[in-house]
């Protein structure tokens, strides 16, 4: 049962953490269908870069058929496909790779979790990355599928927010670093890392708004602070929900028995792995505070409850004594000594203040006003 000073908790939309499925029930596996929201006339983008020391090569792909020329080459070929609501043109692709139709089905699911899967020939990676919006401040989710061969690298992304890896893209064009002379799976690491140091970047952002709400926890609660706390708390936990995958995934590629993944990368993906957990940690520790400015935040409101509620008790034990003398010398009985008295008036005025100065004296000398 509700009482009446009850607070009502505003109403947080879980759309995110549990969406409808958008495939229908009873397909059969392998089934290519894509359940994101990008809508179907958008254009997709197929772009190879291929390198080997400091030759660096550089084309965009019309035809899906060529993506077999160069998963052929003695070079590193990283062909990265941005958009894939077109399922067809999904689907060509992985013909020319050779991907089992389960990894197709997968790669176009945008719903998956983290997860790392061996078949034979490659090995095929599937991780959140989140972008924050420009006119809202939620976060948009974008899946990116990874597929790590031994010559080259496929990369599918959502194409929500633009490209996430232009930065790796100029360390290849200008030869910084080791990745021109290193293996493809030091370039799958690279991928791996730069989304990885990106949820740094949003808990950050999610850091400084927390702070903000904690002063105004202090200063001046109100309920759009409440408001705002839920909002971000349902937030960190997309993001745990999205990201505490991802640890048994990078764990699983760290200690596996693959050959296409060398010693000398395991300790690249050692430190990723680390980053990881350290990410785990901060949304953990972001939960907990949230979750405690809750409480605060509660106490608050009940504090002031009380207050407003105690300085309504101090004005009413003061004017009930007056209120009292002003009520007895309001009865209408013909043999009242007083009435007759020339300065009863007076008196009965003089009382009720007298006793209202009385009481709040006593009230400022006990600190209560």
């Amino acid at each position: 049962m509700q009482t009446p000073n009850a607070i009502k908790l505003p109403y947080i939309k879980l759309r995110r953490l549990f969406r409808p499925k958008k495939k229908p029930a009873g397909l059969p596996p392998g089934t290519a269908i894509y359940t994101g929201d990008v809508p179907k006339g958008e254009k997709i983008s197929v772009n190879m870069l291929d390198y080997k020391g400091q030759v660096v090569t550089e084309k965009e792909i019309i035809d899906p058929a060529e993506c077999k020329t160069f998963t052929e080459k003695d070079s590193i070929s990283w062909i990265d496909v941005e958009g894939i609501h077109d399922a067809e043109m999904v689907q060509k692709i992985a013909a020319a790779i050779s991907l089992h139709p389960l990894v197709v089905e997968d790669i176009l699911n945008v719903e998956q979790r983290a997860k790392m899967e061996e078949y034979d020939g490659y090995i095929y990676l599937v991780l959140k990355m989140f972008h924050l919006g420009k006119k809202s401040s939620e976060i948009i989710p974008e899946q990116v599928s990874i597929i790590l061969a031994k010559n080259y690298v496929v990369t599918f992304q959502e194409g929500i927010e633009g490209d996430t890896f232009h930065e790796i893209r100029t360390r290849i064009r200008n030869n910084k670093g080791i990745i021109n002379n290193m293996t493809s799976d030091y370039l799958v690491y690279s991928l791996i890392d730069s989304i990885i140091d990106s949820y740094f970047s949003i808990l950050e952002v999610f850091g400084e708004r927390i702070e903000h709400l904690e002063e105004e926890l202090v200063n001046n609660p109100q309920k759009r602070t409440l408001t705002e706390i839920y909002r971000i708390k349902r937030e960190m936990l997309y993001i745990r929900k999205s990201i505490w995958p991802l640890r048994e995934a990078i764990s699983r590629l760290e200690r596996g028995e693959s050959e296409l993944v060398s010693r000398n990368t395991h300790l690249y993906l050692r430190d990723v792995y680390d980053h990881t957990i350290n990410v785990l940690d901060t949304i953990e520790t972001y939960r907990d505070m949230l979750s405690g400015m809750i409480d605060i935040y509660l106490s608050s409101i009940s504090n002031r409850l009380n207050e407003t509620m105690k300085y309504l008790a101090l004005i009413s034990t003061i004017f009930i004594p007056m209120t009292f003398i002003a009520t007895v010398y309001g009865m209408n009985f013909e043999i009242m000594p007083e009435l007759r008295w020339a300065q009863g008036y007076w008196f009965a005025l003089g009382l009720m203040l007298t006793m209202g100065l009385g009481f709040y004296i006593y009230f400022k000398r006990k600190k209560w006003v």
